[in-house]
């Protein structure tokens, strides 16, 4: 019997499992870590995100008993076996998708350092994730999210100043939040109102931001950030409540706050920002091209799904408006 479609996968203690691997495969699972991190140079929360699948995987393969684990055991009945049991659990055919993809990605690493004789990787077939985009808002709903940031911060208390320069330049650049809360203060030119972003893969890019932004920027800066300033805050832009650099949980709960302020706005976050700032982009002309190196997707193809929800609104349209729809 399927299980349910909200069902989900258990919560695995991955980091009590990880100390209890045997010494030989905790060392794979390091090693693995550090490649990770410092040669593909991916961010931590993807990191954490693949050694929770190794993990996982080695764990499933020596049934449970973290003991019996072995990194030899890795193979395409293993693997099949592993997704079939996250299948069972109720994962999502996305997460089986991404799982499938890294597990892939330690098989390949794995090969390549001589620990498995050939790579099973390429042969583990997995669903196709679903490929949706979060809500977007309106232009108008935009606009309202903004002007509800700005009388919140009319105050001037330091938070809510916070919390409208966060807002604004969310919108203003499509930055991801977590190239948010990475920024420094020296990362900012105002006279080009531009921002220097340390993006996926340690790319770097420049993306330009608009007049409200940077009023809302500098209000913060100059008025709000000394009274949030700590010996914790060294040069972040965005601070936290106790002079920290600012939670990307926090800017998504901040970003929640202010949208669900606005009537009948769609529930989004960060990354509803980041799609309403690339949709609005497209359909006032942007070319495709530009947006692309403006989010910083790696391939065009990513930026291409923002076209789908541009011509359905344009089909939307046309059927209220055009007397022949």
């Amino acid at each position: 019997m399927s299980p349910p479609p909200h069902a989900r996968t258990p919560r695995v203690d991955l980091v009590g499992l990880r100390r209890e691997l045997p010494e030989d495969v905790a060392a794979v699972v390091d090693r693995y870590e550090h490649h990770l991190a410092m040669e593909r140079a991916l961010s931590p929360h993807t990191v954490r995100a693949y050694l929770a699948d190794v993990v996982a995987l080695l764990v499933h393969l020596a049934s449970g008993t973290p003991g019996d684990a072995a990194v030899e055991a890795v193979d395409l009945a293993g693997l099949r076996s592993w997704l079939a049991a996250q299948h069972a659990a109720g994962a999502s055919r996305t997460s089986l998708a991404r799982r499938a993809a890294s597990a892939r990605a330690f098989t390949a690493w794995a090969t390549r350092a001589g620990l498995l004789p050939d790579d099973p990787g390429p042969r583990l077939a997995a669903p196709r994730p679903h490929r949706t985009l979060p809500a977007v808002l309106r232009p108008e709903q935009a606009k309202a999210v903004m002007t509800a940031a700005e009388v919140s911060a009319e105050q001037g208390d330091p938070v809510a100043l916070r919390d409208q320069a966060v807002v604004e330049l969310l919108y203003a650049t499509g930055v991801r939040v977590a190239e948010l809360c990475g920024l420094d203060l020296d990362d900012i030119d105002y006279s080009q109102r531009v921002i220097r972003v340390l993006g996926k893969g340690r790319r770097e890019r420049t993306v330009p931001f608009g007049v409200p932004a940077e009023r809302a920027v500098r209000r913060w800066v100059e008025q709000g950030r000394s009274a949030l300033v700590s010996d914790r805050s060294h040069r972040a832009l965005f601070l936290g409540a106790r002079g920290g650099r600012l939670d990307p949980r926090t800017a998504r709960r901040v970003v929640h706050d202010v949208v669900g302020a606005v009537p009948e706005s769609a529930d989004t976050g960060p990354h509803g920002l980041r799609h309403s700032a690339a949709t609005h982009l497209l359909e006032g002309g942007a070319d495709l091209r530009t947006v692309q190196e403006l989010l910083g997707h790696a391939t065009l193809a990513t930026t291409q799904l923002y076209t789908h929800v541009t011509v359905d609104r344009l089909k939307a349209i046309h059927d209220r408006t055009h007397p022949r729809s």
